[in-house]
């Protein structure tokens, strides 16, 4: 049965192209249109024109709304949802005091499924609608996380946290127990609803040469499945990764010893690289998932985003909650444009440079720029609807804003869950 084509009427913008290669690449409409049929997009462009293209549509008049591209997370934790705002450590000392007790908690069951209805719908608050996640250190847990996300529509790419040495022994795994329930979460979840499935050690630090083989069979044997990891986040890390693997040059040599730097890898961080590092990662066709609010709430350091550029290196933007500072993509937009700022060689982005990091760029990182980030026809109809109240300051500057970019730039500084109006994945609305 074919369902009605509908009309959605509002300010529509998204980044169809690559700001950081090509000229123009937001393309926007004061009184737009967003056609969908069947959850997927028809049309983008002005309304009358849109319209009259589609007579028969049910129009939504969403004037004074913006629509954009649904966010699109590269780096975020489920079991790190309840612990946002511990300052004042560097990483390693983080994990140890915040982060790796709560991530211990998830080995109640009940508990890791309140936390992951929990996440999904901060997820959907915030407008995201697709999100490469670090699952739980149990296979319960992560099912737990697949299973809200499928009750609610919202897209995600997740997996078993695998690591097997220097955490507390509740979140180790042997190889072989690794194997096994990433297996079973692979043939239960990959694939179902839109959910994709991620081979995730937590870092090379945690896992041993056993456990990355492991990494490596899954993979082989099932190559449409993803890899997430951390790389180069901090100096301390990075000199314990190099000790525990001597043989290795670098961080990313010990994850290409078992060819698992590729065009579905996506790598977390990356702020202390070499160039060496730049040349395989842009060779590999791999991504990085680039963090500016945890990058400063651990002093980890600032991203180096013009020699990612220089080397040919794709990335996107990731929350990493629990170090993060929420899960707002237009707040880690902002995030990403003041660390730049301040950065000795840093870039001063445009709004439409923000904004293809928040969502088409994921999309490009994850492998589905055919599916989603941007309103091109024939992609999925995932969008947020944003409308902020009236006598704020941001809905006052909403109004007097004298071109669209400068409207976008306006949410980007100010926007928050509170604006959000509507979610959709797939063209249904997700409850919010």
């Amino acid at each position: 049965m074919t369902a009605a084509t509908e009309i959605l009427r509002a300010a529509v913008l998204h980044t169809p192209r690559n700001p950081f290669i090509e000229e123009n690449a937001l393309d926007g409409y004061a009184d737009g249109a967003v056609a969908i049929a069947n959850g997927l997009i028809l049309a983008t462009g002005e309304y009358s024109v849109v319209k009259c293209d589609h007579p028969d549509a049910v129009v939504r008049d969403w004037r004074g709304s913006v629509i954009l591209p649904g966010f699109i997370d590269t780096h975020v934790h489920f079991p790190q949802t309840r612990i946002i705002g511990g300052l004042g450590w560097p990483l390693l000392d983080w994990l140890r005091v915040h982060a790796l007790p709560e991530e211990v908690r998830m080995g109640d069951a009940a508990y890791a499924r309140t936390v992951a209805a929990e996440f999904i719908r901060a997820l959907a608050r915030h407008g995201t609608t697709t999100a490469l996640v670090f699952g739980a250190h149990f296979g319960e847990a992560t099912e737990c996380l697949f299973q809200a996300a499928c009750a609610t529509g919202i897209r995600i790419a997740s997996g078993l946290v695998l690591s097997d040495r220097l955490l507390p022994a509740p979140l180790c795994q042997t190889p072989e127990q690794a194997y096994r329930i990433s297996r079973d979460l692979i043939a239960r979840y990959h694939g179902r609803n839109g959910q994709q499935y991620v081979v995730t050690p937590r870092f090379a630090l945690s896992a041993s040469e056993g456990m990355l083989e492991v990494c490596a069979a899954l993979m082989r044997e099932q190559p449409d499945l993803l890899f997430q990891t951390h790389m180069n986040e901090n100096p301390q890390e990075i000199a314990e990764v190099l000790a525990a693997f001597p043989w290795a040059e670098s961080y990313l040599a010990v994850y290409e010893r078992y060819s698992l730097a590729g065009p579905r890898s996506v790598f977390a961080h990356n702020v202390h690289v070499s160039d060496g590092e730049l040349a395989h990662l842009a060779a590999s066709g791999a991504s990085v998932a680039h963090c500016p609010a945890s990058n400063a709430v651990l002093g980890s350091g600032i991203f180096p985003m013009r020699r990612h550029l220089a080397a040919g290196v794709r990335f996107a933007l990731g929350t990493d909650v629990g170090a993060g500072i929420g899960f707002g993509m237009l707040k880690e937009s902002l995030q990403c444009y003041k660390m730049q700022r301040v950065m000795p060689e840093g870039l001063t982005h445009s709004t439409a440079h923000l904004l293809y990091l928040a969502t088409r760029a994921g999309a490009e990182a994850l492998g589905l720029a055919a599916e989603t980030g941007d309103f091109t026809p024939g992609k999925s109809a995932d969008l947020v609807r944003l409308f902020p109240a009236k006598d704020t300051p941001l809905g006052t500057a909403m109004a007097q804003a004298e071109s669209l970019p400068g409207m976008l730039a306006t949410l980007i500084a100010q926007a928050g869950a509170e604006s959000v109006r509507e979610v959709r994945v797939r063209g249904k609305v997700v409850a919010l």
